[in-house]
């Protein structure tokens, strides 16, 4: 009979017990050791239990990603009580209709813009005891909030509670003693599942405060990062600061790269195999909820450009708009479920996905090939039509993905009074003009898809977790012409 798995706190104070003097986490210069990592959040949890935390509640948690972070999550798990993330940037108005979803015993880092819940920093008072604390399991091992993209909040809670096992990290290629790099948002699914696989395993995590092309090359170096998980955006920013200087950077300690969370341009992922190496480079695909993944090794993927791989966890499959399962080729909305008998891996607080019979929708558009392999065309709510011809903006960006100007794009359709719509599209691309753009794209995509309007910026037009919010730019780019029109 196998011993019961001991929850998430129980494990970080054995791992500190064995090993006190290992480095723990680093971040922005700081390391702790786990010693120092288990005593201080001893006494945050400590603090957390004076604000009335306890097993079972909620604590939002509205920080960067910082070693307070760290200390916030784990001092939540320590008490049995639920994390739950947020971005620390969110807007008043999102994130009080995240509160209302559900009410936080807590908040940290940040006031409640509803007055409601109590709020108190991260950091604990020094003649708090750092004693262990004992034993408690949290009912959900995490909590959090998706929906920005569609502007309705809700919240996607973990089927598990955080009896969660070392191993979590074994199907992805993680080892114990990995030194794992975050530069993703904590705040993120991705981030936050790195930082618990690293947690568990013992990993030296090294995090970002926030992205910087320079500074992941150099922590890379400087660490000898074995294991990283990022995001297509970062992968596209890091390539022209590491060409202009290839020697200043060593990436070979590198052993596992996953990048996941958008689809990647098939340019940048060519680029990040010829770097690396096929056997380092791996794409994940799938929800936040974990109904089902997929998994693509640099390998396969040189033999099945553009696709994210075969199933290996779950069931999927690809419907079209009357409910029937699609052949392969031809595209529709991808559907997933957890394997029969599996037990439930998520329950949602607020709004829901789309569903069909047992079978979730994230709103991905795509298809199988012959051989098994998934390819992502783009997400339903992004898609648009020109003259009744169906758009993907993926397609776009990853075309200008190839020009080695192009550091970030986003194209959205614009209302025409001809066609219904047409593409337009905002490029981050230092010293390339609109003609440029045009003439690149030329050979590239048929005539229906070329932009009709092109847009220059100097920012980013994704997050670091390589979201964007394209409804919202929509949205502005439609006002803006509108204004200019009148």
């Amino acid at each position: 009979m196998t011993s019961p798995v001991p929850p998430i706190g129980t494990q970080v104070s054995a791992l500190a017990a064995r090993h006190p003097h290992a480095p723990a986490a680093t971040c922005d210069g700081v390391t702790v050791t786990r010693a120092q990592l288990d005593a201080a959040t001893n006494r945050l949890a400590r603090s957390f239990a004076a604000c009335g935390v306890g097993v079972g509640d909620y604590v939002t948690i509205l920080l960067p990603n910082s070693l307070d972070w760290i200390h916030a999550v784990l001092a939540c798990w320590k008490l049995g009580a639920v994390p739950q993330p947020l971005s620390a940037r969110l807007p008043d108005a999102e994130l009080a209709a995240l509160l209302e979803l559900r009410r936080p015993a807590l908040l940290v880092g940040r006031a409640d813009p509803t007055g409601v819940t109590p709020t108190m920093t991260a950091t604990p008072a020094q003649d708090v005891s750092d004693a262990p604390l004992p034993e408690a399991v949290s009912p959900v091992w995490k909590s959090m909030a998706s929906g920005g993209s569609t502007g309705r909040p809700k919240l996607i809670e973990a089927g598990n509670d955080s009896r969660i096992p070392a191993a979590i990290g074994t199907p992805l290629g993680a080892q114990e003693g990995d030194v794992s790099l975050i530069s993703v948002p904590l705040s993120h699914n991705t981030g936050f599942t790195t930082f618990a696989v690293g947690l568990l395993q013992g990993h030296h995590l090294v995090v970002m405060p926030r992205f910087e092309p320079h500074g992941f090359l150099r922590l890379v170096t400087e660490h000898r990062v074995t294991f990283l998980t990022t995001v297509p955006t970062i992968m596209q920013r890091l390539l022209p600061v590491y060409r202009a200087d290839p020697d200043a950077y060593d990436l070979s300690s590198i052993r596992r790269f996953w990048h996941l969370a958008a689809p990647c341009p098939p340019a940048v992922k060519r680029a990040w195999i010829e770097l690396l190496g096929p056997d380092k480079v791996w794409e994940l695909y799938g929800g936040t909820e974990l109904q089902a993944l997929t998994f693509i090794s640099g390998d396969q993927w040189l033999t099945h450009p553009g696709s994210v791989g075969v199933v290996v966890a779950g069931e999927m499959k690809v419907l079209d708009d009357d409910g029937n399962e699609c052949p392969p080729g031809v595209p529709g909305e991808i559907y997933m479920r957890r394997a029969p008998g599996a037990r439930p891996t998520y329950r949602y607080v607020g709004s829901t996905a789309t569903s069909r019979d047992g079978w979730d929708s994230l709103g991905d558009l795509g298809y199988f090939d012959a051989d098994g392999f998934l390819y992502l065309t783009d997400r339903r709510v992004d898609m648009f039509t020109v003259g009744g011809r169906n758009v993907y903006p993926a397609e776009i960006e990853s075309a200008l993905a190839e020009h080695p100007g192009v550091l970030s794009s986003l194209a959205v359709g614009v209302p025409d009074d001809d066609l219904g719509q047409v593409p337009h599209v905002i490029v981050q691309a230092p010293g390339l003009d609109a003609a440029e753009v045009t003439a690149f794209l030329t050979d590239r995509l048929a005539g229906y898809k070329l932009p009709r309007t092109v847009e220059f910026t100097d920012r980013p037009l994704r997050d670091d977790a390589g979201k964007a919010r394209r409804s919202a730019v929509r949205d502005e780019v439609i006002a803006r012409r509108a204004a200019q029109s009148d």
